[in-house]
């Protein structure tokens, strides 16, 4: 992916930074698994492994294709409500019929992580990263109509990690 997509790999760097970070807010048991989703997270938009068009769905495939763990897998499937997305490109039966969703503070943080990393590998502020987003594809991009229905979902995700993330 370094080669093939420098910035996507700049991005993945950052978001796997803000895994390690973040961590502490997840079952110990759980900490290498997250940093792990960070790392693979964007895995299917290498040009080998993107089939669909949908890097979640992709890249969640080929990682059971080598042997790593449903759980990892489903990580990488449902990152950053990808659920929301597969909706508009028509693939939601599919990850849904592969893979299940996660609903802890696991896949939360994963998602805390992706958001608040611009595409470059920089913190960012999530609603910030949202606007990023719109701009970058514009109003009638699917990628925009997804995360226009997706933004309250995401936010209490970013809460739920921020309010973990809280000293005591």
């Amino acid at each position: 992916m370094a080669a093939s997509l420098p910035r996507r790999w700049q991005h993945v760097q950052g978001v796997a930074a803000k895994a390690r970070e973040i961590a502490r807010v997840v079952p110990e048991k759980d900490r290498d698994l997250l940093v792990a989703a960070a790392w693979l997270h964007d895995i299917g938009y290498a040009p080998d492994i993107a089939h669909t068009g949908f890097h979640s769905l992709d890249g969640a495939r080929w990682l059971l294709q080598q042997g790593q763990s449903p759980r990892l897998a489903a990580l990488v499937a449902y990152h950053s409500c990808a659920l929301f997305e597969a909706e508009e490109r028509g693939l939601a039966a599919a990850l849904v019929a592969e893979f299940e969703q996660e609903h802890s503070i696991t896949a939360d943080a994963l998602w805390y992580a992706d958001m608040t990393t611009t595409p470059d590998g920089a913190p960012i502020d999530v609603t910030t990263r949202l606007d990023e987003i719109g701009e970058r594809y514009g109003p009638d991009h699917l990628v925009t109509r997804f995360w226009v229905r997706a933004r309250p979902t995401l936010l209490a995700a970013i809460d739920r990690v921020e309010r973990a993330a809280q000293p005591i």
